[in-house]
């Protein structure tokens, strides 16, 4: 596997600032509304294993399966609809989403719920995929960062609003409202993709074999590797906040959503300044968030049973664990050189394998004598695996500037 294959990808200075393309703001609502369900259960896995009668491990599930279906998703939907009308595409997702919360609403039966949410993952990994190639595009070279920026803050948005609203919908009215309400939304978002989104006829000239060709970059395989850490670290602690804060903290329940909200803010705030400084300084950006996210989730380990320095470093993690995400994503399409679709449907499986693995370790550890300290630990292992991951980019990326 090469690591020196094609020209060096760097990313430079970007083009001076301009307004980023209206479709850039539309994808990102569908953006918002996927991350709002992927992590919904977060906040209410307490109600959720009540009304099936399952512990907090086995409803924490739901959060794993809805991640294997977006890496399984992602790819295999992209590359079936590869020769299809991207808004097209955008407007099926959407109605395929709006459907899986409908059955998943109406569920009795637990494993009626996995499934629900299986397959509407499938929906969501390709709708993250295309909408991240969407901005870009019409984005332009200068501003990729920037715009994937936007893009993923549409699922940072979702952590400020659209889960902790749906948390405290949750403890009010049952969990099975905000499902239902994500629906409706499903539907009025393809009604705004189908009005706002451009059209434009399929390349025909695309082709399974050629975008395939991404597979031989290296350097791909390792920004994909540490997309996977990323995510499988700071999303296994964020999808057991709540048992962490109730049960190892001592906060009451109602303390959740107000985490949840630190979170999400912090992680909007951390996501959109990491996409505009992305463009000129990626390696220098990423190295200093992955620093920063190993001494918070450290910091955790040892006062985590303190209400105050537990919610003020868990926002601190907010703020920089996910914002190396549209750096990896630039890179990744970048790296995939005349394959750039594949690449960037890649990415978003990347993320959803390590919340997969991460949040399904968890769910295990749970039952063994680490307890509720468990997310944080898979958290930290995952930080120190990102700031590996970047040490290596960047010494490759050195190695290549100094030839």
């Amino acid at each position: 596997m090469s690591t020196t294959a094609g020209p060096a990808p760097v990313l430079g200075p970007p083009a001076p600032r301009s307004a980023l393309p209206l479709v850039v703001w539309v994808v990102a609502v569908g953006t918002f509304l996927m991350a709002t369900s992927e992590f919904l259960v977060a906040g209410v896995l307490p109600e959720v294993a009540r009304d099936f009668r399952v512990d907090i491990g086995s409803a924490g599930l739901a959060i794993t399966v809805f991640a294997i279906g977006m890496v399984i998703g992602s790819p295999t939907m992209v590359l079936l609809t590869l020769r299809l009308p991207r808004r097209a595409t955008l407007v099926l997702l959407l109605l395929v989403f709006a459907a899986g919360h409908v059955v998943g609403a109406l569920s009795t039966a637990f494993g009626v719920l996995l499934l629900a949410r299986f397959v509407t993952a499938l929906a969501t990994g390709a709708f993250w995929a295309i909408a991240g190639q969407v901005a870009a595009d019409a984005a332009g070279d200068g501003a990729r960062s920037r715009a994937l920026g936007i893009v993923g803050a549409g699922g940072m948005l979702a952590n400020v609003l659209g889960v902790p609203l749906g948390s405290i919908a949750g403890q009010v009215a049952g969990w099975r409202g905000p499902f239902w309400a994500l629906a409706v939304l499903a539907l009025l978002a393809a009604a705004a993709i189908a009005r706002f989104v451009p059209h434009a006829r399929a390349d025909r000239g695309l082709s399974v074999r050629g975008e395939l060709v991404a597979l031989r970059s290296g350097r791909l395989w390792l920004v994909l590797l540490t997309c996977a850490f990323a995510t499988g670290g700071v999303l296994s602690l964020y999808s057991y906040i709540s048992p962490l804060l109730t049960d190892r903290t001592g906060l009451p329940e109602t303390a959740v959503p107000l985490a949840l909200v630190l979170f999400g803010i912090a992680s909007l705030i951390g996501v959109v300044i990491a996409g505009r400084l992305g463009d000129a300084h990626p390696y220098r950006v990423m190295l200093g968030v992955a620093v920063v996210t190993t001494l918070a989730i450290a910091g955790l380990v040892l006062t985590s049973t303190a209400a105050a320095p537990t919610l003020i470093l868990f926002t601190v993690v907010g703020l920089t664990g996910l914002s190396v995400n549209p750096i990896l994503a630039a890179l990744a399409m970048r790296f995939g050189g005349s394959a750039p679709t594949l690449a960037n449907a890649l990415t978003p499986s990347a993320f959803n394998v390590g919340t997969a693995i991460g949040t399904g370790a968890t769910a295990a550890l749970f039952g063994t004598a680490l307890g509720d300290l468990s997310p944080v630990l898979v958290g930290l292992v995952g930080a120190a695996l990102v700031l590996l991951g970047v040490l290596t980019l960047t010494l490759l990326q050195l190695r290549r500037t100094a030839r």
